[in-house]
């Protein structure tokens, strides 16, 4: 069978445009929706008909608000249960400060009055001295006494800073212009040497047995502490007492220690000063004479350790 040529008098149809974007075409004729609907039935029949994830996300989270709120609940219940006991806790613990603070107050009254009671007892023991009573009670601080005399202010330099080292052992100015126990030894005993016939520092007497000593960055008179500035009294003549005073060693010491490190003092002629009795007198060799009349007492006399 003979074939025919093909009909080259009809001319082929020309090519499409778009031919050569079939990819473009293919996304312009078919919308991305189709797709995504696609995929979302297919993860669905794959879930076996689990709920979807946005709807489980809030499941989720309110379960764990419902969780949160229930532990909230619960700790306040629970406060709300052991405030009592607490409250009450805390009553009784301040219900026993303050029955010890009443008992401890109650002891140093005792105390305060056992001593009075012990200074009386000496002073009484002291005053059986015949003519001399009032002079060996002067001089053993067993009364009050007030007559002329001088006043005596010392105080730290300014600026000085509590602590340091020895007594002006370091260039620090925080620690040179201190005034130190040794210093206020100087002091005292400068003026018993100048006519003092009774001295007190910060209102505490001294006698024949008081000690100024250190403790740490504090000055103790009879082992009672003492802050700046320091007031020392002291019964003498007036005027000629406080000029032999300035003119002593002891008072050209002090006066070197406001030159050359800054410690401030001022002393004043005072026409009359009050002196308290000695808090508490110790009675070492005492003993009555015969027929009732007292008898000596070794430990009166001048001088500060």
């Amino acid at each position: 069978m003979s074939q025919q040529p093909p009909d080259r008098s009809t001319p082929p149809a020309p090519p499409r445009p778009d031919a050569s974007m079939s990819l473009l075409t293919n996304v312009m004729d078919h919308s991305l929706d189709d797709g995504y609907a696609e995929a979302a039935a297919r993860r669905g029949t794959e879930d076996g008909g689990r709920l979807p994830s946005p709807l489980r996300a809030k499941l989720g989270l309110a379960a764990a608000l419902l969780l949160a709120a229930v532990v909230v609940t619960l700790g306040a219940a629970q406060a709300q249960i052991s405030a009592p006991t607490l409250a009450k806790e805390r009553q009784q613990l301040i219900d026993r400060i303050e029955r010890e603070t009443s008992a401890a107050d109650a002891l140093q009254k005792n105390v305060d009055t056992l001593r009075d009671a012990v200074g009386t007892k000496q002073r009484d023991v002291l005053k059986h001295g015949g003519d001399k009573a009032d002079l060996v009670a002067l001089l053993a601080g067993a009364t009050a006494v007030q007559g002329p005399g001088v006043k005596l202010v010392v105080d730290d330099a300014k600026q000085t800073k509590q602590g340091g080292g020895g007594p002006r052992e370091s260039s620090g100015f925080s620690d040179t212009g201190r005034v130190r126990d040794h210093d206020m030894q100087r002091i005292v005993n400068g003026l018993w040497q100048s006519g003092a016939e009774a001295v007190s520092v910060n209102g505490q007497r001294l006698t024949a047995l008081s000690a100024i000593r250190a403790a740490g960055d504090a000055i103790l008179v009879d082992n009672r502490p003492l802050v700046p500035p320091y007031t020392v009294l002291a019964i003498g003549d007036g005027q000629k007492f406080a000029d032999a005073f300035q003119r002593s060693a002891d008072g050209l010491y002090l006066r070197a220690l406001q030159q050359n490190y800054g410690v401030r003092y001022s002393i004043s002629v005072q026409g009359e000063v009050r002196l308290p009795a000695a808090p508490s007198l110790i009675v070492r060799t005492a003993q009555p004479q015969e027929g009732g009349a007292a008898g000596r007492a070794t430990d009166t006399g001048k001088g500060t350790s």
